[in-house]
């Protein structure tokens, strides 16, 4: 398909500084909205989608006029990319993170009926913490799914502190990462059995996604 527009990366030190991107660049007509600005990026909206509103969190902007709408984008990438993983077993699940990611993923897991815990590195209302995991939940938690960084490149040593003595050949691990292809969350799910997969069919699913939202003008 012949597509007659360009995708350019604009690094921000600060989401504050969103509103003079969008005066500086006038012919924007979207964005998308990475780590850490998904949550921070809600009060320079105009307005926002059911899903995005929903979630508390948007990775796609539609721009017409200065006027700013978000979506969440994520939260159909991440549906269409894991609901053909799903078997019977899959009861329970277990999503590592708290930011916006991992709220567009409770978003979808809800959808599905599937009831979720989250885990954080401290613990709180409804969260776990990582020192409190045992092999036994991660046993009774069949869908475990990465949202942090931690093994993102250039990290990619980085290791998640998981007791994996729970976790067998009915397990399926999600990594929203897809560089590297493989994190260390993802190996060490393969090397006990689990099915893996990465993010990197969400991440194009999020964005032909968005490309349908710039193309409709922020419709």
């Amino acid at each position: 398909m012949d597509i007659d527009a360009t995708y350019d990366a604009f690094p921000l030190a600060d989401i504050s500084e969103l509103p003079g991107l969008i005066e500086k660049h006038p012919t924007l007509v979207g964005l998308n909205v990475t780590i850490p600005y998904k949550e921070s990026v809600m009060p320079f909206l105009r307005e926002m989608n059911e899903v995005a509103a929903s979630i508390g969190a948007a990775n796609c902007l539609a721009i017409k006029g200065g006027y700013i709408k978000g979506y969440n984008t994520d939260a159909e990438g991440f549906e269409k990319s894991l609901v053909p993983l799903l078997k019977a077993e899959h009861k329970r699940a277990l999503v590592l993170g708290t930011g916006g990611s991992s709220k567009a993923v409770a978003y979808v897991l809800t959808q599905l009926g599937i009831p979720f815990t989250r885990v954080s590195t401290k613990e709180g209302p409804g969260l776990l913490s990582y020192g409190q995991l045992t092999a036994e939940i991660l046993a009774q938690h069949k869908l475990i799914i990465n949202t942090t960084p931690v093994g993102m490149y250039p990290n990619t040593e980085a290791e998640l502190p998981l007791p994996l003595e729970g976790v067998g050949q009915q397990h399926l691990f999600y990594d929203l990462i897809y560089n590297p292809e493989e994190t260390t969350f993802l190996a060490a799910g393969r090397q006990h059995g689990a099915v893996t997969k990465n993010g990197f069919e969400m991440l194009v699913l999020q964005a032909e996604a968005s490309w349908a939202i710039w193309s409709r003008q922020g419709a």
